[in-house]
């Protein structure tokens, strides 16, 4: 297999995984990355949503962390260091997380154009349930009005992707008092379901967001199981 630099051919696999343990799904990445790597297997997309749980970003986040862990062990929310940047955060249920592993070609190595893809992704993705979203100057993610609905942080090792981003669809927006969101105090979080005030199917949203990231990523993906990459 070999890298290619015309976007037209670029195919990869799409991954749909069920709530998920974060711990196992960071080690998945990870292994997936290195195979990516030694260009053993093509791109990969995971989507997923996570067990309640807290995620600290290589720019840290313990002063952000606003709950002891009694509290926290009551909600079944678990804490996780990673090797993303960014700060805190957290992911649930209701919460769309998609990991794009992807090999990055040289035309394609600006990791700010990146990270605004993966909100494009986002951004259009609830334009097309009737939601007027978009970005803020200087808050990297997707906000809705004052609230933020969609989170990005990402990884780069030998030029493949990790990590990724989130997106509030109908998660317990509770669990999002126990921090700091991305340690910005001065705006509060939202979902779609908050905005769209009736329940959502979150699988619609996961078609959707599959849509719209082959359109903007110009990649055309395939489904696959895991067993059958790793």
């Amino acid at each position: 297999m070999s890298h290619t630099n015309n976007k037209d051919e670029k195919r990869g696999i799409w991954v749909d995984l069920a709530t998920s343990d974060y711990a196992r799904i960071c080690h998945l990445q990870e292994r997936i990355q290195k195979k990516r790597q030694q260009e053993s297997i093509p791109d990969v997309v995971l989507l997923l949503e996570h067990c309640p749980c807290i995620t600290l970003g290589r720019s840290g986040g313990y002063d952000n962390l606003l709950a002891e862990n009694s509290v926290l062990q009551q909600h079944g929310i678990t804490v996780h260091e990673t090797s993303r940047g960014g700060n805190i955060t957290y992911h649930g249920p209701g919460q769309l997380v998609c990991y794009p592993i992807l090999y990055l070609a040289e035309d394609e190595r600006d990791l700010h154009a990146y990270a605004r893809k993966m909100e494009e992704v986002m951004i259009r993705t609830v334009n097309a349930f009737g939601i007027k979203a978009g970005r803020r100057a200087g808050f990297p993610g997707v906000w809705a009005g004052e609230a933020k609905m969609g989170a990005i942080g990402v990884a780069v090792d030998k030029w493949v992707t990790m990590h990724g981003m989130a997106l509030n669809v109908c998660p317990d927006l509770n669990h999002f008092s126990f921090i700091v969101p991305c340690g910005i105090a001065t705006h509060g979080v939202t979902s779609m379901e908050k905005l769209m005030g009736t329940t959502i199917d979150i699988n619609r949203v996961r078609h959707e967001m599959r849509n719209q990231f082959c359109e903007i990523f110009q990649i055309s993906m395939c489904s696959e199981k895991l067993e059958h990459i790793i």
